[in-house]
């Protein structure tokens, strides 16, 4: 959905980084407390806030994802900033009413710039008691808790260790717990429209979506059309849907239960000018390879075989058929990329997908794009491992892997997005340098920025970067007889970049393959002298790509720099705003360009004296700063599948600021 915002111009990354608004830490919604009487209902108030944090939880089956996806969407046609974390099981169809089923949709809103989905939510929605015992520990004192009271069974709270119910056991004293008969009060709603108990229970999900629309002044319109649109060949499931949504919001309108609803007004001021719409990780890079392909004129092909959390790119990508796209879905990891390394050779922006495990499969692939010089997009959506790992979960693990990853010396750029809608620009600046420099390029995104989401201002296409490309079309070579040749490693003086021959082309004929090749000629040699100066050529070339200089935000003259790369932008960048907040002084700076580095890199890790590196790892990046540079790079790393807390990633930092 999109919403126009009108606010000083400026990039959107440059909005967030300027951002003083502290995040919520959690504890109870933020915000002017006094009550409004009278503008909702009889004897309802309304209370101002100007931040809250949601998180949907329930069984895998519940809908919780689709529930707080809806949520979502309507809160981003309203206007506010957001962040999401979407938390579910690995299995297709976890055990019911278990805690490892639990699935959960945590939404941060405000009226102001936020850049996480917050450490702990303000309210709860807990849909069965495996929901409640799973996230109760998050939810801090004085936070909401709505329960369905209908499935607290004697067996299903046995199921999860309760050998008292928690409704009466006088345990959430500390909360504001709301109960509610969600089920039998959807059955109750949905009574005429001849339904199963069991077709009709599956409809609880948009009752409560309902209540929580009521309480926080969602628009409606737009999630009765989608759920008409979604069960369009099931008219009768749709009003049945529609059905249960209005019952919740007229259940939060009539009921003595919620006496209050809240207010979060449009967040006018944190965005530039622009049209928005809500938009996620995958969603954002899938568009920004389309964006790419006509940028540069050539075509989009996708060389993939599904895997978490990467498979929504090759859904994406799929419908797109329009803009000349082609999507392959291989047999196996190895077939797909070595399509796209075909496509690649034909004269294609190509591109495979895929996770860790996929990477270690495709990395022969990817040897052989080094050595044939070839322009190939790898995207890597990182999730925790080894081995097969925590698929749902997410990490930046793969650090190591995309930079050594191969046999022999075979370098590769890498390029990493810092927030979900930053996925679109990361795509084609992976674009970029992979289309001038003849190299495959690694874009190394997580299962964090991948399902999350948040409002992305449309560009207009005057903003795009030109990619145009200029194929071989003849002899670029004149031997000392004068007679014209194709030497297809003749190298672009500045870029080091060989020409890209069209197969086909008349006189343009070469050798292909992944045996060595002769400097120019493109023969195949064993020469020990030839085979030292190709391997250093192409670490020269990417040594020597155009990459922009590391910004630091330094205010105050700080002596400790915070550092950090990918996903963890926003919990850094909302633990150095509360400690400026507090008073103490720190810098921070975010790489994109891992591979090569920023030229400025090391004049600014010079500066100062602590370096600190957060790192969802167990030192990645820090240990390539110590060797690099020689610094005392400072790790502070997390393992869980989670991205880091806010207010945890503080507390490490000052730390290390007194330190």
């Amino acid at each position: 959905m999109t919403s126009q915002v009108s606010s000083p111009s400026g990039q959107a990354h440059e909005a967030r980084d300027a951002g003083v608004e502290a995040e919520d830490a959690g504890g109870g919604p933020a915000g002017d407390q006094r009550g409004i009487p009278g503008q909702h209902g009889v004897d309802k108030e309304v209370r101002r806030l100007d931040r809250v944090i949601i998180r949907f939880a329930g069984d895998s089956g519940d809908g919780m994802q689709l529930t707080g996806d809806r949520f979502t969407s309507e809160t981003a046609s309203f206007g506010n900033d957001l962040s999401t974390l979407p938390n579910f099981p690995a299995e297709i169809r976890a055990p019911a009413g278990t805690l490892p089923g639990v699935s959960s949709f945590q939404l941060h809103f405000a009226d102001h710039d936020i850049l996480t989905p917050g450490d702990a939510p303000n309210v709860l929605v807990a849909m069965n008691p495996a929901a409640l015992r799973a996230n109760i520990a998050d939810v801090p004192p004085g936070g909401e808790i709505i329960v369905n009271t209908d499935e607290f069974a004697k067996r299903a709270m046995a199921k999860v260790g309760y050998a008292v119910s928690p409704l009466e056991d006088g345990s959430l004293e500390g909360y504001r717990v709301h109960p509610v008969p969600l089920t039998t009060l959807t059955i109750e709603a949905l009574k005429d429209f001849g339904l199963s108990r069991k077709e009709a229970e599956r409809s609880k999900n948009m009752f409560a979506l309902g209540l929580l629309s009521w309480m926080y002044h969602r628009p409606t319109e737009g999630t009765e059309n989608f759920l008409r649109a979604k069960f369009a060949k099931k008219p009768q499931i749709a009003e049945a849907n529609v059905a249960a949504f209005r019952a919740g919001w007229n259940f939060g309108e009539t009921t003595e239960e919620f006496a209050v609803s809240y207010e979060v007004g449009p967040a006018v001021t944190a965005f530039p000018a622009g049209t928005y719409r809500n938009i996620s990780g995958n969603l954002a890079l899938s568009y920004g390879l389309v964006a790419a392909s006509q940028q540069s004129g050539l075509p989009l092909y996708l060389g993939s075989y599904p895997i978490t959390p990467a498979s929504d790119i090759l859904h994406e990508l799929s419908r797109h058929k329009n803009f000349g796209v082609r999507t392959f879905q291989a047999e196996d990891e190895i077939a797909g990329i070595g399509a796209a390394l075909g496509a690649a050779f034909g004269g294609s922006l190509a591109v495979t997908t895929t996770s860790g495990p996929g990477v270690a499969l495709k990395s022969e692939t990817i040897g052989l794009a080094v050595s044939l010089e070839l322009p190939l997009l790898v995207v890597d959506i990182q999730r925790g491992g080894p081995s097969t790992g925590l698929p749902t979960k997410t990490e930046q693990a793969d650090l190591l892997q995309a930079m050594f990853g191969r046999n022999g010396e075979a370098p590769v750029p890498i390029v990493a997005p810092c927030t979900p809608a930053d996925c679109f620009d990361a795509a084609l600046e992976a674009a970029r340098i992979a289309l001038t420099y003849r190299t495959p390029v690694f874009l190394l995104s997580d299962g964090y920025l991948a399902n999350g989401s948040e409002p992305w201002r449309i560009p207009e296409t005057g903003e795009l970067p030109e990619l145009s490309v200029a194929f071989a079309t003849g002899p670029n070579h004149t031997l000392a007889d004068g007679s014209e040749v194709f030497w297809p490693y003749k190298r672009d003086p500045r870029t080091l970049a060989r020409p890209w021959a069209v197969p086909g082309t008349p006189g343009l004929e070469h050798r292909i393959g992944g045996i060595e090749k002769q400097d120019g000629t493109g023969n195949i040699s064993y020469d020990p002298a030839n085979h030292d100066l190709m391997v250093r050529t192409r670490q020269a070339k990417v040594d020597g790509i155009e990459v922009p200089d590391v910004r630091v935000d330094d205010p105050d003259g700080a002596r400790t720099l915070v550092l950090g790369w990918g996903s963890t932008y926003g919990p850094i960048t909302a633990a150095v705003r509360r400690i400026r907040k507090e008073g103490g002084r720190i810098a921070q700076a975010h790489l994109r360009h891992l591979n090569p580095f920023p030229r400025n890199l090391g004049e600014v890790l010079g500066r100062y004296e602590r370096v600190v590196v957060p790192e969802m790892n167990l030192g990645q990046l820090a240990t390539l700063l110590r060797a690099r540079y020689l610094v005392d790079a400072r790790s502070h790393t997390q393992v869980n599948g989670m991205p880091f807390k806010a207010e945890q990633l503080a507390t490490a930092l000052k730390e290390a600021i007194d330190d």
